[in-house]
């Protein structure tokens, strides 16, 4: 597939379309030519920022279900939250409200794949559904609990 054609979080190996700020990400690339969002150099990456994010959610700010997460995510002044939540909720196959065990690698990569899905649209083929084979996701929650 053309890479021109490719969603920009999915260009930039920044699958939660992360913004850029001053915090400098473990495999962001050195030079960033997106204005608005961090580009890395790997999916893998990129993946890893997206559960760091969703793992400090939780363990600062006490951040457990789909709707609580996608609020902060997010945020309704720039977003249709309540579809992103719906749609997440979907995916995940739970209640808005239920709370997750965000420490769960199956629940992170699961969550990580819905956000994706969100943030980018479901992949076409050749692509796998996720946009990225299951090894991506496993390794990025590897590098983010260490």
């Amino acid at each position: 597939m053309n890479s021109q054609k490719l969603p920009r979080g999915i260009r930039n190996n920044n699958p939660g379309n992360l913004r850029l700020s001053k915090i400098r990400w473990q495999g962001q690339k050195p030079l960033q030519f997106d204005p608005d969002f961090v580009e890395f150099e790997s999916p893998e990456m990129g993946v890893r920022a997206l559960m760091k994010t969703l793992l400090t959610y939780y363990r600062k700010y006490g951040l457990d279900t789909v709707q609580a997460i996608v609020n902060r995510w997010a945020p309704p002044h720039e977003n249709a939250t309540d579809y992103y939540a719906a749609h997440v909720a979907k995916i995940l196959e739970v209640k808005r409200g239920d709370p997750l065990n965000v420490h769960s690698k199956n629940t992170m990569m699961k969550l990580a794949k819905a956000i994706t899905v969100h943030e980018n649209g479901w992949a076409r083929r050749p692509c796998p559904r996720f946009w990225y084979e299951d090894g991506v996701y496993e390794e990025a929650y590897r590098l983010a609990i260490k």
